[in-house]
């Protein structure tokens, strides 16, 4: 057991200083909501990082425990009327505390072997899906799960097997860059504005599909779509997960291709890699050649809604006749400031009608990949966001992959047995059944 105290370098004073603990932080927290603790809220954390960059507290297990429960979602940021930033802290005090301790755990080795060796390289992403698509169509996930060999990985890699979506033929990608390279893509009727589109490294994996529906969204709009060949994970599970460097190699990739793509602005369609595209100013703030190139870049970013709403969204002519909720990404919200956007698009549709869900943005347990290193909390989460849903709902609607997959998984695990789509999903439907009358 560890009991060094202080940390290998003082953590950013201006963090946790501004703290005065009044408590509105508090009533945000989705895990101070379950289990009641101070230690389990942001004021807490706040309060034990500042003792333990301080020197006045050991680095200890339970320290270790109040850091890495952290959901990271933001909401306390985004209530905290002094402009402390407890999720920042965190992510900073990750860094130096990985330096402290190895935490031992399936999950926990899961996760540094596709932040250090999977995420970063987009090749090995494309193979990847192509072994999950040979495994869910060749036969082989019935006969793993007629063997048991699941039985093997921990319980939550096995429940999320049972809901991944069904890994489509070839990435977004691969489909854009032949059609750049062969001038198929293009605006049906250009505003003289170029979209760089985000795709992710998950994402465009498992929702190829939502990301060639983002870039149709686009050219429907007037926006010539291109997206950069040397993009790369935006390094937000690195951000969040105390690998600060890996997440800097990422940030500096990412800023080269869309700059020198030349592009308006940079699309995300998923809040959780829209945030930490938006925090690479920070991230490289000391760094001499891209500080000044990453608030170039951040400038850019823009979450799909939010840019439809700006522009002039363009109603389908198509309807979508069913009652959808919406559920907020925390970080889409939180970080990225987009709260209403996505709702006024759903409201244009023909034939939908929007229910309002309680608490939309509380955080549904997803959060990266929390649901595989902290299963029970998740669960606990994912049950409460589910039982908020409204009754009548037939889908719920969301704007970040990491939400969609933990609700279909609740979905399946507690109901209701509502069907589960990005927004992107909703307004792409509309629109091709306006095309088909």
């Amino acid at each position: 057991m560890l009991v060094k105290k202080g940390a290998p370098d003082p953590l950013p004073e201006e963090l946790y200083l501004r703290c005065v603990h009044c408590g509105m932080c508090v009533r945000t927290c989705p895990l101070f909501q379950e289990t009641g603790l101070e230690m389990d809220s942001p004021r807490g954390r706040v309060q034990l990082l500042r003792g333990f960059s301080l020197g006045e507290l050991a680095a200890t297990p339970g320290l270790f425990r109040t850091i890495w429960n952290c959901l990271d979602c933001r909401a306390c940021e985004a209530a905290c009327p002094s402009g402390v930033r407890p999720g920042a802290l965190v992510e900073k005090a990750r860094d130096r505390l990985g330096r402290l301790e190895k935490r031992p755990g399936a999950g926990i080795l899961l996760r540094e072997l596709a932040m250090r060796f999977l995420f970063p390289y987009p090749r090995r992403l494309e193979l990847a899906g192509r072994f999950l698509r040979f495994y869910q169509r060749s036969g082989l996930r019935t006969a793993a799960r007629r063997l048991g060999l699941l039985k093997l990985f921990p319980p939550a890699v096995r429940e999320m097997e049972r809901i991944l979506p069904a890994v489509p033929a070839r990435t977004a990608r691969a489909i854009l860059a032949r059609a750049d390279k062969n001038g198929e893509g293009g605006a049906r009727a250009g505003n003289g504005r170029t979209a760089g589109l985000f795709l992710g490294c998950v994402m465009d994996v498992l929702f190829a599909g939502i990301n060639l529906a983002t870039a149709r969204l686009l050219e429907r709009h007037g926006f010539r779509v291109t997206a950069p060949a040397g993009q790369v994970c935006c390094g937000a599970l690195h951000l969040h997960n105390g690998n600060r460097a890996g997440a800097v190699k990422l940030a500096r990739r990412n800023i080269d291709a869309f700059l020198a793509a030349g592009v308006d602005c940079v699309v995300t369609n998923a809040g959780g890699c829209g945030a930490a595209l938006l925090e690479y100013p920070e991230i490289l703030a000391g760094d001499p050649v891209y500080a000044d190139r990453a608030r170039e870049f951040a400038r850019k970013v823009i979450d799909i809604a939010e840019l439809l709403a700006q522009t002039g969204f363009v109603p389908p002519r198509g309807s979508f006749p069913h009652r959808v909720a919406y559920q907020a990404s925390c970080h889409l919200k939180n970080i990225m400031g987009v709260a209403d956007a996505p709702k006024r698009l759903l409201r244009q549709v023909s034939g939908l009608t929007l229910l309002e869900m309680p608490d939309e943005a509380r955080c549904c347990g997803g959060a990266g990949i929390y649901n595989l290193t902290h299963p029970e909390m998740a669960g606990a989460l994912l049950r409460r966001k589910m039982a908020d849903i409204p009754p009548g709902t037939e889908v719920v609607a969301t704007g970040n992959p990491g939400c969609l997959l933990q609700l279909l998984h609740g979905a399946e695990k507690y109901g209701p047995p509502v069907q589960v789509k990005h927004i992107v999903e909703i307004l792409e439907e509309a629109y091709t059944a306006g095309e088909h009358k």
